[in-house]
């Protein structure tokens, strides 16, 4: 991937939105954009993403973009393929047109939870296009409320950390793995703090004909209560200590892109977000030693599923 190339792109996104500062969701969207030169129809849910760059009658979105529900994301882009496919048979396409792409970003709430749905209907019937979950780990939008994205001992507004309960009880979601078990083309994970890992990912992913998935990791100071400045380090932290790994999934074969040489205590990824300050006093080492437990043993199986491969 030539990062020359990418950054002298016109952004698709452009400045003026409401999106918070530190917020992961600009970057994200722009790398993604910009890492191919094809035309691009955006399918957006319901989400911070949306209401920060859309508020009438503003919009960031240099592109043709569409509003879409948490629930059927994955559905209208289905409707826009159908279309796109029908267009193409009539000879009603031409030039850059036939290249059209299709995008699809949502949170992880409008993804592994109330998307879940249709986007497993849209795997399933082969799709041709690009969902990205912009995973922040809760519903932001409305006030960070657990989703089952969020990790476990998170401080959330519906799974507060008080005397009774330290935080979420139960681990996330593994959508990587659910998408992948689909068998689509290609699936992976990144953060926008590792540019060149994301932007030849979704160069990839956009390329592939067929459904194709990537789930992204999003800093969210507002909610989790960590230093704007601070969030490419938070998501460097992630994936030193292999909370999130960067990997991909192509055509079945799990391979691990970056890994590092000795992992880091979960405790480097906790410190500077203060919705797991909880976990870092000494009557919650059971819930910190758990969650470092299932960091370890869902890498190990990321392992054992990239040695077979």
């Amino acid at each position: 991937m030539n990062l020359k190339t990418t950054a002298s792109r016109e952004s698709r996104l452009v400045g003026g939105h409401r999106l918070c500062p530190g917020c992961g969701l600009g970057a994200i969207v722009r790398q993604i954009l910009n890492s191919v030169d094809d035309p691009i129809v955006v399918v957006n849910a319901t989400g911070c993403l949306e209401i920060c760059t859309s508020a009438f009658p503003q919009t960031s979105w240099k592109t043709p973009w569409i509003h879409s529900l948490f629930e059927n994301t994955a559905a209208v882009a289905s409707g826009i393929d159908a279309a796109r496919k029908s267009f193409l048979r009539k000879k009603k396409l031409s030039g850059r047109a036939k290249k059209l792409k299709i995008v699809a970003f949502a949170g992880d709430g409008g993804t592994v939870d109330i998307g879940l749905q249709a986007l497993s209907g849209a795997l399933e019937r082969g799709t041709d296009f690009t969902f990205i979950c912009l995973d922040n780990e809760g519903y932001m939008n409305t006030g960070y409320q657990r989703s089952s994205a969020s990790p476990l001992g998170a401080a959330t507004s519906t799974s507060p950390a008080g005397k009774i309960l330290a935080g979420k009880q139960t681990p996330r979601k593994d959508i990587l793995k659910i998408v992948a078990a689909h068998g689509i083309p290609f699936a992976a994970q990144s953060t926008p703090a590792h540019h060149l890992d994301l932007i030849s990912k979704a160069k990839k992913a956009i390329e592939t004909p067929g459904p194709t998935f990537l789930n992204v990791f999003s800093p969210c100071p507002t909610n989790w209560k960590s230093p704007p400045a601070l969030g490419m380090e938070i998501c460097r932290n992630a994936v030193e200590t292999n909370f999130w790994p960067l990997v991909e999934v192509e055509n079945g074969k799990w391979k691990i892109n970056s890994a590092p040489k000795s992992r880091a205590p979960i405790d480097k990824f906790l410190a500077e977000q203060k919705r797991f300050r909880h976990l870092l006093d000494p009557e919650n080492a059971k819930l910190k030693n758990n969650l470092q437990k299932e960091v370890d043993e869902k890498f190990a199986t990321i392992c054992k599923l990239a040695a077979l491969g």
